[in-house]
């Protein structure tokens, strides 16, 4: 038996069609009672994983466990999961309590408490004065509630969700967000969530899994995907940054394009061509020549200025390349304009050393 404290667990996990592999020796984690996320773009093999975790697809090599318990070629409803898909699923001639305890209904559930069930499911999602409309007299995120609240009340050890907000609007989408959160932290379940939208990743999960062709590339919490990403894939995915190319020095120094040292640690073998990654928003514009102590300086000049309400956006040209910096708009008397010699700062512990 497994890890008791792990509640998937997958092992080597392999997936092809026919010639295609989509996902590629995946070794993965997901912790008891966490929010967990997929993250990748269209194709990458995390619907897949999902979907095998499901039981809805097979490995063709590797092992899938939950909660230690082995899934074999288990089917889908012998396994203790449920899925919520982005299409809801919902079965339209049925009102929402029969559609929430459908499930119960075919294990064969007394009624006394499968009534007890659904109310409970329901009221969960807030769906309580709605439980005898029809999906049709229902809006796309009510309809969500009752695909949450139908493979809720199955009480699944494990819950996954498959893009179950892409189909909302963006205002809606950010209120389920939040919702889903909570909902996850009531029911204290493992939430398993497939999702291509970073900042839905970022907002919701306790830690995420960020997945390119086929394979898992950096597992850690939100502000570590965030602040300290590993390769430049997962940089770039994540939200804006720069890159600034170097080599490795040695095992706690890289030499940037322009020749400037910067003490940085890295992995990386001395001489490797590496990048340096700087978010937007952790570099600051200064008069040239005027960046504090304790910072690493590039001199340059501004090339463009964009204001955008809470921020502004800076382009700046150095000497081998351009930056993209943002800044609060609150310092706008310190505001530069095209044309300015500035100079950019940031500190070495806001970089991360990536390569790929």
């Amino acid at each position: 038996m497994g890890d008791k404290g792990v509640a998937v667990g997958l092992s080597g996990v392999v997936k092809r069609f026919g010639d295609v592999t989509a996902v590629d020796n995946l070794d993965l984690d997901i912790r008891d009672g966490e929010f967990f996320s997929l993250l990748g773009p269209s194709g990458c093999g995390k619907t897949t994983t999902l979907r095998m975790i499901a039981g809805l697809e097979l490995p063709t090599a590797g092992s899938i466990q939950i909660h230690g318990e082995e899934m074999g070629i288990r089917p889908p409803n012998k396994r203790p999961v449920n899925t919520v898909f982005q299409s809801y699923a919902l079965f339209p001639h049925m009102n929402v309590a029969r559609n929430v305890g459908f499930g119960l209904e075919m294990r064969k559930v007394d009624k006394a408490e499968r009534e007890t069930l659904v109310s409970w499911a329901i009221d969960l999602v807030e769906m309580g004065e709605m439980a005898h409309r029809k999906p049709a007299q229902l809006s796309g995120g009510q309809q969500q509630r009752v695909a949450l609240a139908r493979a809720l009340v199955n009480r699944p050890e494990v819950l996954l969700l498959d893009e179950p907000l892409g189909a909302l609007d963006l205002k809606l989408r950010q209120q389920m967000q939040h919702e889903l959160k909570e909902l996850q932290r009531e029911v204290g379940i493992t939430f398993v969530y497939v999702t291509h939208d970073q900042e839905e990743a970022v907002t919701m999960s306790d830690r995420i899994g960020v997945m390119h062709d086929g394979r898992l590339l950096q597992v850690d919490s939100p502000e570590r995907i965030y602040e300290h990403p590993t390769t430049r894939f997962v940089a770039d995915f994540i939200g804006q940054t720069n890159f600034l190319e170097a080599t490795v020095a040695s095992a706690d120094e890289v030499v940037l394009a322009n020749g400037d040292r910067l003490r940085l640690s890295t992995d990386h073998d001395g001489g490797a061509a590496v990048a340096v990654t700087v978010r937007p928003e952790r570099l600051t514009v200064h008069g040239r020549g005027e960046a504090p102590g304790g910072t690493h300086g590039l001199d340059g000049v501004v090339d463009s200025v964009v204001y955008m309400g809470n921020a502004i956006n800076y382009t700046i040209s150095v000497d081998w390349m351009h930056l993209e910096v943002r800044c609060p708009a609150t310092l706008a008397g310190d505001r530069k304009y095209e044309g300015d010699e500035v100079t950019v700062s940031f500190d070495p512990d806001h970089a991360s050393v990536v390569i790929g």
